[in-house]
Parts: structure tokens; sequence; C-alpha cells
């Protein structure tokens, strides 16, 4: 890979991970599978397949872009958990 693949890459890959942090930290404040649940766990999805398309990625980077998603879903939630009593 060169590095005007890497870069842009990297800014995608951590841009999933970083908007789904303070989605993953309230989502945890949700009831399982309501509406508002539902909302927080798909909302960063449309910009990250925006950005996706504008650096020019194809469908072989959704797998990486998917798994920083939930990842940073995960951590957030734990970050919320860890702070409430």
């Amino acid at each position: 890979m060169h590095l005007e693949t890497i870069l842009p890459l990297a800014a995608l890959l951590i841009f999933s991970f970083g908007a789904n942090l303070p989605l993953g930290y309230l989502r945890e404040t949700s009831r399982k599978f309501s509406l508002h649940w539902f909302v927080l766990v798909h909302l960063s999805i449309p910009f990250i397949i925006a950005l996706r398309s504008m650096f020019g990625f194809n469908w072989q980077v959704i797998p990486l872009t998917l798994a920083c998603a939930i990842a940073g879903q995960f951590a957030g939630g734990r970050i919320r958990r860890r702070t409430l009593p």
C-alpha cells in the first residue's frame, strides 16, 4: 500500500471508531432494541459510507470500518458502565 492510500484509510477507520465512542456511551442509557437504541447503533453509518465514497474506497474496506464501528460502540458502552455507580 502507498502512503496516499494508508492515510485516508487510517482517517476513515479512526473516524469510524471515534464517531461510535459517544454513540456507544449514549446507547447504554437506552432500552435494548428500542428505537433510540437502534438509531444510536446506526447513526454513524451514512457518514462512514460518505467518507468511504469520498476517499474512493470500494466494498473491501467495509469489514474494517464495521469492526472499528463495533469496537467504538463497545468501548463507549464500557466507558459509560465504568463511570456510573
